[in-house]
């Protein structure tokens, strides 16, 4: 048996993207529920990847959401901001958090409906086309057509 050492010279490309990102909470009982969508909506429309609320049991049993929103580093005074002047809660819990995103992107493709965006995601090495929402819905507000219809009808196209 020969004493041999095999090397292999290249570069890898990981599937992902990385990022570090921040994770910004806070647990409210004592606010008006309407007032909870205009909250995600700025925070969405100033830079948070993502933001949403959890129903939660408080202390003496009382209901209460947990506001979240995933930011970037550089963007976490604006987000508290946001939280402190838009929601009633008086502090916030911060933790840093590390994403993995798959690489994506966007195309147009012609379908029945005309040219439609849809998303592409690669992973494993192969592209993976999603329709996008919002097409979707223009598309069965404009046809009259149940919007599930029209994802079926797009996805069975692709």
């Amino acid at each position: 048996m020969p004493n041999l050492l095999r090397v292999f010279i290249g570069t890898f490309n990981p599937v992902y993207e990385e990022d570090e990102l921040v994770a910004v909470e806070t647990n409210i009982d004592d606010m008006n529920p309407e007032l909870y969508p205009f909250v995600i909506e700025q925070l969405l429309a100033n830079g948070a990847h993502d933001a949403y609320l959890i129903p939660v049991i408080m202390k003496k049993g009382r209901p209460g959401i947990v506001l979240s929103a995933l930011v970037n580093r550089g963007n976490l005074d604006n987000a508290a901001n946001i939280i402190f002047s838009q929601t009633t809660t008086l502090g916030l819990r911060i933790q840093p958090v590390e994403r993995r995103k798959l690489q994506r992107g966007s195309k147009t493709i012609t379908t029945k409906f005309g040219k439609v965006k849809v998303k592409t995601v690669m992973t494993n090495g192969a592209e993976r086309i999603v329709p996008e929402f919002e097409e979707c819905k223009r598309i069965a507000q404009e046809q009259n057509i149940p919007l599930k219809e029209v994802y079926r009808l797009i996805e069975q196209e692709l």
